[in-house]
């Protein structure tokens, strides 16, 4: 394969049998683009059939490939590992049960190449009581990252992220968080040294079939502590952005 104008990255961890649907769901927007692309996956030892899934879609999806981890390393690790492996001048990952649809994806791709060095998911709800507890903990986690950390971005911590590869290598290199506050790291390291970072608006529907593996109370509050921690460790050379 030549070397292909879009990395598109998929962390995967215990998907089940909806990893197969959903990547054929990426698969085709990726062939409505008149660019060349390849798929990453990257599987972070799941303990159902996930693994297996990944080697069937490698073998039968063309320009696809796979990590596979010897253990479970956590979704930034993930993440990291496909930017890495990555060969396009443009990369990016979404999380793969698609709870944001892939059909965004060309959005973020032409964001990119109007000048935006990294293009962010901002997340808005679909409505509903089962969505509210989420939505009311992704903004108080956004205000708590304004404050503390003065980065004007609302949404950190959606799964859906593209990069300009180059710019994003340097940063990616310094970033120590493996696990879910990686994705706080990247957007503040990319915020702090200039990068040109664009926001734009995704649907997010909560799949409530889906196990999360998100536990709401105590990994809120174990945010809120990695963002004071990482505060407290932020360089001198950025303490004009805290003071």
């Amino acid at each position: 394969m030549n070397k292909p104008d879009i990395s598109i990255i998929l962390p995967c961890y215990n998907e089940g049998y909806s990893l197969e649907e959903n990547a054929e769901k990426i698969v085709r927007e990726l062939k409505k683009l008149k660019r060349s692309w390849e798929l990453i996956f990257v599987e972070d030892k799941s303990t159902d059939q996930t693994k297996a899934n990944v080697e069937k879609l490698v073998k039968k999806t063309r320009n696809s490939s796979a990590i596979f981890h010897s253990k479970n390393r956590g979704r930034g690790k993930s993440a990291a590992d496909g930017i890495l492996k990555a060969k396009g001048k443009i990369c990016g990952f979404l999380d793969v049960d698609l709870e944001v649809a892939p059909h965004y994806i060309p959005l973020f791709i032409h964001e990119i190449e109007n000048g935006a060095d990294m293009v962010i998911g901002r997340r808005f709800y679909e409505g509903g009581f089962r969505s509210l507890a989420r939505y009311l903990a992704s903004k108080t986690y956004a205000l708590v990252v304004k404050i503390f950390l003065k980065i004007p971005i609302e949404d950190t911590e959606a799964g859906y992220k593209f990069f300009t590869r180059s710019k994003i290598l340097p940063i990616l290199s310094k970033v120590q968080d493996k696990h879910w506050f990686w994705d706080t790291e990247i957007c503040a390291r990319a915020f702090w040294v200039g990068l040109e970072i664009s926001e734009i608006p995704v649907l997010f529907i909560r799949k409530h079939e889906k196990r999360s593996t998100v536990k709401l109370i105590p990994d809120t509050w174990d945010y809120l502590i990695k963002v004071l921690k990482f505060r407290s460790q932020v360089p001198k050379l950025h303490s004009q952005q805290l003071d």
